[in-house]
């Protein structure tokens, strides 16, 4: 069990804060509590983390990115030929306010329903799709027999080749990535051409140094890639971005994406134009080499998938 703040009211008493019941999943685990005590109200981890009078605003969608158009079984969703994404889990280690799946995230939505066979049919069908990207939810979240499991199953199609992980734990709940789970990943490296991990992060202020010490265990048997998103009042300055970037790049994390935010129902205050965005990437271009640039760029609300801006 994951202890942590699960209810406005348990955050309320814990940060003296009077916000009202959420529409909207709350879990913030003891660590991040702890940090945000440290760092304050206006620090890092409460902005991305605590819940917001915002969120109650119905501007934005409740699929901008388009996941229903591309749902193809229970837990795939199809959207590139050569690759699928699979959500096993609506488990996070902490809900993020910005979140693009906050309106999906339910055992009870069509994405997340089980039904593994029919998974397994359907890739064995399109001989095409030659990786499978675990998300969710996430898939960290899961215990090491069930992702032994999961693994154990897509090694057995032939033409799966490859494996990714999206994932936050590393840098919300790293300590809960115990040996097991690294044994497990190592267990399939001969079944697959490559295993990747991208973690998810936005700002240097969550490098802490349990942070770095998850990193380095990853890091000494798998590629570590990153992704962040770009946040108004979070990280939407050049200066936050570059000594992000140059950090990962140190603990050997190559960054891979910076997400324009989704015009998602419910975190939109954390968006930002397009104008804007670019702008920002403009002036990152100018501060760091394209060989460790990560792509900018936006996930289409029809489900047609990621562009560059």
């Amino acid at each position: 069990m994951r202890k942590g703040l699960r209810s406005t009211d348990e955050i309320n008493a814990r940060f003296g804060l009077n916000l009202g019941p959420s529409r909207y999943e709350v879990f913030i685990p003891d660590h991040i509590n702890e940090i945000i005590q440290k760092e304050g109200l206006d620090g890092i981890h409460a902005k991305q983390f605590l819940p917001s009078a915002f969120e109650s605003s119905d501007m934005g969608l409740e699929d901008p990115i388009g996941d229903q158009e591309k749902y193809v079984a229970p837990q795939l969703i199809h959207r590139y030929d050569n690759r699928v994404l699979f959500t096993p889990t609506t488990i996070c280690p902490v809900i993020c306010r910005y979140c693009f799946r906050k309106n999906e995230l339910s055992d009870k939505h069509e994405i997340f329903k089980a039904d593994f066979e029919k998974v397994i049919a359907y890739l064995k069908s399109h001989s095409e799709i030659n990786e499978i990207i675990f998300s969710g939810g996430d898939p960290f979240m899961l215990s090491a027999s069930k992702i032994d499991f999961y693994l154990n199953q897509f090694s057995k199609i032939e033409h799966i080749k490859f494996i990714r992980f999206h994932t936050r734990t590393p840098a919300s709940l790293p300590n809960y990535i115990g040996n097991e789970v690294i044994e497990v990943l190592n267990n399939y490296r001969q079944d697959f051409n490559d295993i990747n991990i991208v973690i998810h992060i936005n700002h240097t202020d969550e490098i802490t140094k349990d942070v770095r010490n998850c990193i380095a265990r990853l890091g000494s048997s798998f590629s570590l890639l990153s992704q962040s998103v770009l946040l108004k009042g979070v990280n939407d300055n050049v200066d936050d971005l570059v000594k992000l970037i140059y950090t990962l790049h140190e603990l050997g994390v190559r960054p891979y994406y910076l997400h324009h935010p989704d015009q998602t129902k419910g975190a939109m205050h954390f968006y930002l134009s397009q104008d804007k965005g670019r702008e920002i990437y403009r002036k990152l271009r100018r501060q760091v080499p394209g060989w460790l640039l990560p792509q900018y760029i936006l996930d289409s609300p029809d489900g047609s998938g990621k562009r560059n801006l």
